[in-house]
């Protein structure tokens, strides 16, 4: 699957302080697949431990397993594919329309 394949982690964003989050997500055990926007960081809270990533690309990214981007010491125990909608800043200037992808 397009998730499975292992993305430059530089090209999925930067990891950022929890603090600038605009959104949080708790990854509990049933959560299989989370919504993001480009341009969004999000405070990722999996167990007692808490990370925070910018997803600032400028590229189209494809699905991507959350354990990628998850720092040492945050263990996620299951695969949580992440998609990234387009950045509205870029999709509306390059005149594209947009439909999320879906499990």
């Amino acid at each position: 699957s397009t998730a499975s394949q292992n993305p430059r982690i530089d090209l999925l964003g930067d990891p950022a302080t929890p603090s600038t989050a605009t959104r949080t997500i708790v990854v509990r055990d049933d959560l299989q697949y989370v919504n993001v926007t480009g341009g969004e960081t999000i405070k990722f809270v999996v167990s007692d431990k808490a990370f925070a990533w910018n997803f600032n690309s400028t590229q189209d990214l494809a699905p991507f397993n959350l354990k990628l981007i998850a720092p040492p010491g945050v263990t996620i125990n299951h695969d949580v594919i992440v998609y990234v909608a387009p950045n509205p800043l870029y999709a509306r200037h390059r005149g594209l329309l947009w439909s999320p992808w879906m499990p």
